[in-house]
């Protein structure tokens, strides 16, 4: 029962996702510069999913010695956190039209902090085998 109760909530979601429209069935209109503002965000996050794209195809051609392992997994950590990042973006869109729209406090993430330290982490790790040689 409660995993089929998920499952609708999750699929009611990523309907929204699809028909922006069906947000503006909610509540009241919000000030239009906080429905702007929620779009710029939104846009930010997709300018840092496709820099993280970017980023995974960069590894895969600009480290061609680096270890297939490594440079494999660099490149898939940054693909999918593109990808993540993207899906995210929408997500979160979605979340805060509607808590705008119904008068509710907007809603809070953790996906910023993640990503925050995933990036810092393979980054660290790169200029670790960057100084140790292992790129050439």
């Amino acid at each position: 029962m409660i995993l089929t109760d998920g499952l609708r909530s999750i699929g009611a979601a990523v309907r929204l996702w699809f028909s922006p429209a069906r947000v503006r069935e909610e509540g009241a209109t919000p000030d239009y510069r906080f429905s702007l503002a929620n779009e710029r965000t939104f846009l930010a996050w997709l300018r840092t999913g496709l820099a993280l794209v970017g980023g995974g195809f960069a590894v895969d051609q600009f480290l061609p010695r680096l270890h297939e392992g490594l440079r494999v997994t660099f490149t898939l950590v940054l693909l999918a956190g593109g990808a993540l990042c993207t899906l995210r973006a929408v997500n979160h869109w979605v979340r805060c039209e509607r808590a705008m729209r119904r008068g509710e406090d907007l809603p809070v993430s953790r996906f910023p902090t993640a990503l925050a330290l995933a990036v810092a982490v393979l980054a660290v790790a790169v200029v670790v085998l960057v100084l140790l040689g292992r790129t050439d």
